[in-house]
Order: C-alpha cells, then structure tokens, then sequence
C-alpha cells in the first residue's frame, strides 16, 4: 500500500475549494497464485469526506486481517473500493480476462465518451480552458458552478462552442431550493444538457424537479441503493452519476432504481480504469445511456504512475485490453510521487 500525489498541471476550482495536487492511495494484493491486483482508494476530503489518514488506517486494517483470514471490508467508501478493485483484478488476471469480461461477460465495446471538465474561473478563463478541449474533439463540457449562477462562465462557454456542443453543470449542492430554481431558470436559454446536484439533499431535488425546465442528476446525495431507491420514490433526480470511490463498489447500479453514467472522483490511473471497466458493462440503451461520462480526468495531472493506462484520443477513452485492469505501474514515477 503506497499513498501517494499527483499535481494537477493547474489548480482545480469548485466551490468547495481549490486542489493544486490529489492525494491518493494504491492498494497492491496478491492471489494466492502470486497474481498481484491493483486497487486505488481516493479520499473526498473537500466534500467533507473520510480523510487520507483514516483510508490508510482502514485498508492496513484490512490487510492485517486478509493475512489472519479474517478481513472484513473497510468501513469508508473509499478503501471499499480500492479493496473491491484490488481483489478483482486479480480475479481477472488469474482469469486471463480484462476486468469488464469479469463483471459482465456480455460488456459493451472497449471505448467510451467523455466530457470535458473545466474548473471555475472568469468567464473569460473557463471559455479559454473549453476551447483547448474542443480542439482535441470534445463535445460534452461539464463546468462547476456554484455560489453563484454561472451564467456569465456559462454564456462565454456557448458563445466560443456554439450551439452543438453540450453543456451540463456541477454545483456541488451549493444552491438552496429558492437559489436553484432562479438560476437553473437564468441558464436554460442558454440550452444546458442537466445540472448535477444543485442542491445538497434528496428533498431539496424532489421539490426543485416539479418545476426545472433542466434535467437534474444526483451525485453527492446518492452514494448506494438505498439512497437511489429514496431518490427514485421522490422523483428527486433524472439519473445518478457514480464515482467508484463515493459507492464503495464496481457495482454501477445502485439497484438499477435510476439511469447512470460514471464520473471521476479526480481518481488516477488505476481509479480511471476501474471505472472505464465499469463503464462498459452499462446498458447500451434507455436513458443516458448516451450520456458521456466524466472520466477524461487523467489530462489534468502534470504526471503519472502508470507506464500502461486507458488511451485517451479526444473524447474517447480506451479500455486496456487486460488482463484485468490492463494497468503497469511505474515504479519509478510511483516512488517520486509517494508520500
């Protein structure tokens, strides 16, 4: 187990806070063919998440019981999955199949879509930042907003795009019910795809949808299938965006209650191609099933520990070819990185 940072090549903004690197932790395993398995926990901290220090506790836990015969899963989402993953990939590899064979013989193609993720900034700054993705191909743009309404971030990015491209916003629940209804109200001219959680819980959601002229989508507020079933029974959201390290699982669908599609919890190698994997055992029909998914993270790091990782030409990331995750770490870049 190796805690370890990665740069971003410029601080990433929301309104949560202001990251200038991602602290995260990589989980190595093995079978007891020698296989070894790789897992990644990436704690969520600025949501007000389990902090690094804990998620390290947990999975020495764990280990410390995986050798006893006694390990039960760590108790944060997080070291959850980077456990869950660990251990599969090295069912895959044993297997001789990539990790998407494993949790769903029948998956889809190896290549997925992608939006682009922009930081906050001035408009003019946010603008900028989506044309670098849009000469690279990307036509799904995912802008943070939030205290405010965004509309200005949002007018400049439409008026560089044009009216094709989508546009789909993040306010991390920073809105209150009144506050959100007004702003989702001011951005739907400008034709925005959905919102994800403008507002910080379910019952917020229930009561916003009656009347959002957008699509709304739930992130932090549902991180299991009791809480998409609870989502569902309010007819609080649309869909559900997954972060692997929020649902503690490679389990994508929270009980097949609501649509979803996959994003980064600004995960590394190893925590994107868990979720490329996941991705592609997705229904390939029905509600977002359309929908990019938000995992072209990787291109805001300065840097890598993974000599082979999901390709990512443009929009469309590549799945590793496996066995199981298809990802060789570089233990060089790993030991410069580490904690």
């Amino acid at each position: 187990m190796v805690p370890y940072r990665l740069p971003f090549r410029k601080p990433y903004v929301t309104s949560r806070g202001r990251l200038d690197h991602r602290e995260m932790v990589l989980l190595r395993i093995r079978g007891s063919s020698g296989v070894e398995g790789l897992g990644e926990a990436v704690p969520l901290s600025l949501r007000g998440g389990t902090e690094i220090e804990t998620v390290v506790a947990e999975l020495e836990r764990w280990g410390d019981g995986a050798t006893s015969g006694e390990a039960a899963l760590p108790a944060s989402s997080p070291a959850r999955c980077a456990v869950s993953t660990a251990l599969a990939d090295v069912e895959a590899r044993e297997a001789g199949v990539p990790l998407r064979r494993l949790l769903s013989p029948g998956s889809g193609p190896r290549t997925i879509s992608c939006n682009a993720t922009l930081s906050s900034g001035s408009p003019q700054e946010v603008a900028a930042e989506a044309e670098v993705w849009a000469a690279d191909g990307f036509r799904t743009f995912k802008l943070k907003v939030g205290p405010g309404s965004g509309a200005e971030q949002v007018e400049a990015v439409r008026s560089v795009l044009g009216p094709d491209a989508l546009i789909r916003i993040d306010a991390n629940g920073t809105w209150d019910v009144n506050l959100a209804a007004g702003h989702l109200a001011e951005l739907e001219p400008h034709g925005i795809e959905l919102a994800e959680q403008p507002v910080s819980d379910l019952a917020g959601m229930a009561l916003l949808r009656q009347g959002s002229p957008i699509p709304l989508v739930a992130d932090e507020s549902v991180s299991g299938p009791e809480q998409a079933e609870e989502a569902a029974r309010l007819g609080a959201c649309d869909a559900v965006t997954v972060k692997l390290s929020k649902t503690g699982s490679l389990d994508p669908s929270l009980g097949g209650y609501l649509p979803v599609y996959l994003s980064s919890a600004l995960d590394g190698p190893v925590g994107i191609a868990a979720a490329a994997h996941v991705a592609c055992t997705l229904p390939a029909a029905g509600p977002f099933a359309d929908a990019a998914h938000g995992l072209a993270t990787g291109r805001l790091f300065a840097a890598s520990i993974a000599i082979e990782d999901p390709v990512l030409n443009g929009p469309s990331l590549t799945v590793p070819a496996g066995p199981g995750l298809g990802i060789t770490i570089d233990e060089a870049a790993l030991q410069r990185h580490r904690l």
